[in-house]
């Protein structure tokens, strides 16, 4: 991260305050799990995402790996009602498929992007202020409030941002924004993170507290990682899903991953250069 501002160096992952985030009974998430059956993405006739089966269980870390345009990022699309998708997906009971977007969260499913979505504007404070649903009005957002609901302290702390508090988002360096919209997925109790390349932007030592932190999430919660970082993945990775020309290629663990011979030509191979003749912009669309 940047450090050529004092006021916006990296704070550290607080693992105490993040215990306080994540205090919930054990009950509760235990019945949590997404079930993907045969979804499919398509765009003016060119197949995204063609017949994806996927389950993820709580405390199983899942990372989702393939080239450009393997359809990592539209199967998250689809999941949180950004593209229209046909086949089935639940989460802890509840159809995701054909909801709008606000359904979707309410149903506890949260998201970040590759681009940290964040409001820019206004304060670190003030976005897991709104992202805890605190009930407040638009003026009183903008004014200075006196007290702080715990669980948002808490995430202050959790994601290693309470010395910058009052600064606005904006001025954030990129992986400061992606530990803040962690942040705002944990304090809006999302029970189920889809996470876009979370790391991307950070030093070696702050991937390495984030991977700690996805894995302490992980352990309560449903989590899917989209990554391109292998040594990220190798790291902290419980298991694994290859996609590979919007397809299930291989599924298992890293060890597994690494050895099997059709992931090693996709990465390695021909294999690797995608769809082939498909237009950059394309293959950008549907990674």
């Amino acid at each position: 991260m940047s450090d050529t501002t004092p006021a916006v160096e990296a704070g550290r992952l607080d693992t105490e305050a993040l215990e306080q985030v994540l205090a919930a009974p054990a009950a509760r998430f235990r019945h949590d799990y997404l079930e993907v059956r045969g979804l499919r993405v398509e765009f003016d006739g060119f197949v995204a995402v063609d017949g994806v089966d996927l389950t993820v269980t709580q405390g199983d870390l899942r990372f989702l790996i393939g080239p450009n345009g393997a359809g990592k990022t539209t199967v998250v699309d689809a999941l949180t009602g950004l593209v229209a998708a046909a086949g089935s997906a639940q989460f802890g009971g509840v159809d995701l498929l054909g909801r709008p977007s606000h359904r979707i969260a309410r149903s506890g499913v949260g998201r970040t992007f590759q681009t940290a979505s964040v409001f820019d504007e206004l304060t670190v404070l003030q976005n897991l202020d709104i992202a805890a649903g605190a009930r407040r009005g638009p003026l009183t957002l903008l004014r200075r409030r006196r007290s702080v609901p715990p669980e948002v302290e808490a995430a202050l702390e959790t994601v290693g941002l309470a010395h910058v508090r009052d600064l606005p988002a904006g001025v954030l360096a990129h992986g400061q924004k992606q530990w803040l919209e962690i942040g705002m997925l944990l304090v809006q109790d999302a029970r189920l993170l889809l996470l876009d390349e979370p790391v991307a932007g950070m030093s070696q030592a702050e991937r390495e507290e984030t991977g700690l932190l996805l894995q302490r999430i992980g352990e309560q919660r449903t989590v899917v990682v989209v990554e391109h970082d292998m040594e990220f993945l190798r790291a902290f990775a419980s298991s694994v899903t290859v996609l590979h020309q919007g397809k299930v290629l291989a599924e298992g663990t890293v060890a597994q991953v690494q050895a099997d011979p059709r992931v090693v030509e996709v990465y390695l191979g021909t294999g690797a250069h995608g769809r082939g003749s498909r237009t950059a912009a394309t293959s950008t669309e549907v990674e």
